[in-house]
């Protein structure tokens, strides 16, 4: 499959110092894309030459087809981009910011109206819509930002920190409509300082000091870099020794008895593994299984750490 979204020794340097170092990366079509880091490690620096409107130093970049570096005007055509600071125009309400930016895509007349219904059902803009940005709560600002967005059905979405100083409940709706996005066929590369946003995404890229140190899925990160997934079996004594026996079988690691049952750990749970623990919560009375997943935060730690023993 052609990547949508693809980089090759991608450098971008101010002068003695390297932002951002040969980053090669691709990004599948319709895919949600994480891309993470510390701040500094060369984020946002990416996503501004992915957009065109920062010039790399070297390398090359290809986003849905358009080579950016040649035509970064073109490329912007194509895309939706929220930044860190969401661009709304002060002094005019959300509805007019909608407008005007409805206009530089030619939206107009029923699609606008179409398009911006659904867009403030989704994002729950219908009270604030008439209200100036100044005069509203940051969530509020960022709904506004995402929808603006996503205004013109863009194929790729740039989303910078859009979780970023909002609550809790505002972030679930925010990765409902990404996850949304996706589901349309829409390419979304995100970066997010929340380890455990990750897990809404099908791919993890991960820099540091502007170099990358980990590509791959949430799940094989978590399989490379954690002790595995805890799995606690609570069950009554008369089933331990036949629970203990599906548990080996199966290849549980530092297998210990607890006051309510049995513990241990695997170094993976796929759907082998899932359908093995459920055939025994049902083989054994009594059985009731919970599976602990590693923490994104701890993989993390642990890849700069192998990145600083290396």
């Amino acid at each position: 499959m052609t990547p949508i979204i693809e980089t090759k020794g991608l450098t971008r340097k101010f002068g003695d110092f390297t932002a951002v170092d040969d980053l090669s990366i691709a990004v599948a079509p319709g895919s949600i894309f994480a891309f993470l880091g510390a701040n500094g490690s060369g984020k946002s620096t990416t996503i501004r030459m992915l957009i065109g409107v920062l010039t790399p130093t070297s390398g090359a970049i290809t986003v849905d087809g358009v080579d950016v570096i040649k035509n970064p005007r073109r490329v912007r055509d194509r895309i939706g981009y929220m930044g860190q600071k969401v661009s709304l125009y002060q002094g005019l309400t959300i509805k007019e910011n909608v407008e005007f930016y409805a206009g530089l895509y030619g939206l107009e007349g029923k699609a606008l109206d179409e398009r911006w219904g659904a867009l403030r059902e989704r994002l729950a803009l219908g009270d604030a819509e008439g209200e100036r940005p100044e005069n509203l709560p940051a969530g509020i600002r960022q709904r506004a930002g995402l929808a603006l967005a996503t205004l013109h059905q863009p194929r790729v979405l740039f989303l910078d920190e859009p979780t970023a100083g909002v609550d809790v409940e505002s972030r679930g709706l925010f990765w409902n409509v990404i996850q949304d996005e996706a589901a349309r066929g829409v390419t979304v590369f995100v970066t997010t300082h929340f380890l455990e946003e990750v897990d809404y995404c099908d791919w993890v890229s991960f820099i540091d000091a502007g170099r990358l140190v980990a590509n791959a899925t949430p799940e094989d990160l978590r399989r490379r870099f954690s002790d595995g997934y805890g799995v606690v079996v609570d069950v009554p004594a008369a089933g331990r020794e036949q629970a203990a026996a599906q548990l080996a079988a199966l290849g549980m690691a530092d297998l210990t008895t607890t006051d309510a049952g049995l513990a241990g750990r695997l170094p993976r749970i796929d759907d082998p593994e899932l359908a093995a623990l459920d055939t025994l919560a049902k083989d054994v009375p009594g059985a009731r299984v919970h599976i602990e997943q590693p923490a994104m935060g701890d993989v993390f730690r642990r890849i700069l750490a192998a990145k600083a023993a290396a």
